[in-house]
């Protein structure tokens, strides 16, 4: 079983994808006003999740062009949905095994840059990506409300089935 903080980190990935679904490659690629369109939101948390559980954890790059592309304050830009999606879909991949390692211990343990401590615990980084994650869900549910979209997915789905609280190991 992983440790409740990478299943409260997979529940809110399942939640991000319940709020994406129904998009289309054209409401993907709008933007509103300054905002960044929902595609490179996208992309831009496939980048988050490679730079803390590929890059630091690991030393793994997977795609280079996440670090340039979607990195927070890269120039405003306009992939397909499917484009970002793919990317988002690899990086998860990849880094299942690392997550499913992960321990109360190893939480504890830095994340490296270069070798380098870079001031955060593996696990601190997990809980900002979690927030990142719902931070933009709401966004995003913001967006689709402006372009007309009905039905939306209602906050927070079925935690206490899919991700209930127990205690850390």
């Amino acid at each position: 079983m992983a440790h409740p903080l990478v299943e409260q980190l997979r529940f809110t990935r399942s939640e991000w994808l319940r709020g994406l679904e129904g998009i289309s490659e054209e409401d993907g690629a709008h933007h509103v006003g300054p905002m960044n369109c929902i595609s490179w939101t996208v992309g831009h948390l496939a980048w988050q999740e490679q730079r803390y559980f590929l890059q630091r954890a690991q030393g793994v790059i997977i795609f280079p062009d996440l670090n340039t592309v979607y990195a927070y304050g890269a120039p405003m830009s306009t992939p397909t949905l499917s484009e970002a999606m793919h990317l988002w879909q690899a990086v998860v991949q990849s880094s299942a095994l690392y997550l499913d390692g992960l321990t109360t211990e190893s939480l504890q343990g830095d994340l490296l840059l270069d070798g380098k401590a870079v001031g955060q615990t593996v696990g601190s980084a997990m809980r900002r990506m979690t927030y990142h994650y719902w931070y933009h869900i709401g966004e995003i549910q913001a967006v689709r409300q402006i372009l007309g979209h009905a039905g939306l997915p209602e906050y927070v789905g079925p935690i206490e089935t899919l991700a209930p609280y127990r205690p850390e190991p």
